[in-house]
Formats: structure tokens, C-alpha cells, sequence
């Protein structure tokens, strides 16, 4: 008897970064279109520092714009104003922040979380509960792995690990190089938003990019 194939891999799915946010009313009137352009599960908002009421008015703002098109609203930090802000969750960079987030986001909130510097970090992230890793964002002196580097990781953890994986990619050509190592979820920002285009342009060209190498690398597997 044949052996039954495996099931189609899905396509994976984009992560838009927001530039940071201070006055919301631009992002609020591009974002439904920008969001019905493309394939995008989440949108991670970047808060400039402010006051508490400040930050939670401007989640506030952008979560119809969001969630509307059917994707979820994660802040970046600040796990505190999610609930208050009636976000999706939250973003945490490192395994201490995580911990530190999980009783007021868990069950109902998703926590994602990066600035996962080793396997062992990655594997704690997963053993605690993270809905989600994330690998490849810049450190706090901005810098990060290298593309291949960063490639390994997703494939490593695609293999053996059942949360889902984040790529942090950098451009277009790293959206391609994580579709197809395996990530699950692939988080464009910058370079979306720089594009002399426009972002709407940047994005489709993105979600675009991570079919192709979807079907590229993963082709033969959805033929059975």
C-alpha cells in the first residue's frame, strides 16, 4: 500500500511592522486598503513612548482599520496596554519579557516573541508558551545575523518545533530566502513603507515573492 502524502505545506503568511507610531490618523486611512492588497495575518504596531492614555488612544485608532480586514493587532512591547487598548496581543523581545507577559496575555492573547540569540533561547521561548518565534529582527545596537544565517535558523526550527516560526526580513530578496526555509509567517516593515512606489506596490510585490518560493521550494510535496 502507498504510503498517503503529506499534506499540502501552507503558504506563508506576512507580518506587517508599522513605522512607529505618534499621530495614527495617516496610518488609519492607508491601512484598509494596504491590508485588502495582500495576504497579511497580523500587523505589529510600533508605539513611539508616551504616556499610557496616549498609546492606548492610538492602538484604539488603529484597531478598526485592523481588525476589520481580518487580521490580528499586536504591540510591540507593552504587553500592559493590550487588553485596555483591545489589541490581539503583543510582541515581547526576549525570554525574561516573555515570562514577565504570559499571565496577563494567556489564554485569550497571542505572545509572540523575539531577540532569541541561541537555540536554547528559541526552545525556552516554545517550551513557555509563545504563540510564535521570531527570528533575524536588529539588536539593540541594530544589527543582525546574516541572511543565510538567519535561513538556517527557520529550517532548523521548522524541522523539529511545532510553534509557528517569524522571518524578519530585510528585503525582498530575504522574503523569498525565509518563504522558502520554512517560516510560517514572514515580517516585512521598513522597507515596505520606504518604497518610492508606495508601500500598497511593496507589499503585493512581497506577498507575491513568498508564493513563488513557496511553490518553488514546497511544489513537489503539494503534488503528492
Amino acid at each position: 500500500m502507498a504510503a498517503k502524502p503529506p499534506p499540502p505545506r501552507p503558504t506563508p503568511r506576512l507580518y506587517l511592522a508599522t513605522p512607529e507610531v505618534d499621530d495614527p490618523s495617516h496610518l488609519v486611512s492607508v491601512l484598509p486598503d494596504l491590508l485588502a492588497a495582500a495576504d497579511v495575518a497580523a500587523v505589529l504596531v510600533r508605539l513611539k513612548e508616551a504616556d499610557q492614555r496616549s498609546m492606548i488612544s492610538r492602538i484604539k485608532a488603529l484597531a478598526p482599520a485592523i481588525q476589520n480586514a481580518g487580521a490580528a493587532l499586536l504591540v510591540d512591547g507593552h504587553f500592559e496596554l493590550v487588553a485596555r487598548g483591545g489589541a490581539d496581543g503583543a510582541h515581547l523581545t526576549g525570554i525574561a519579557a516573555l515570562e514577565e507577559a504570559l499571565p496577563s496575555l494567556k489564554p485569550d492573547r497571542i505572545a509572540g516573541v523575539g531577540g532569541l540569540a541561541t537555540r536554547h533561547d528559541s526552545m525556552a521561548a516554545g517550551e513557555l508558551g509563545a504563540d510564535y518565534v521570531l527570528f533575524g529582527e536588529p539588536d539593540a545596537k541594530g544589527e543582525r545575523p546574516s541572511a543565510e544565517a538567519i535561513a538556517e535558523r527557520l529550517q532548523w526550527w521548522d524541522e523539529l518545533f511545532e510553534p509557528p516560526s517569524v522571518g524578519f526580513a530585510a528585503s525582498l530578496e530575504e522574503v523569498s530566502e525565509f518563504a522558502a526555509a520554512g517560516a510560517d509567517f514572514v515580517l516585512v516593515g521598513d522597507f515596505i513603507w520606504a518604497d518610492p512606489r508606495g508601500a500598497k506596490a511593496a507589499l503585493v510585490e512581497a506577498a507575491q515573492a513568498i508564493r513563488q518560493a513557496h511553490r518553488s521550494a514546497h511544489g513537489r510535496v503539494q503534488a503528492g
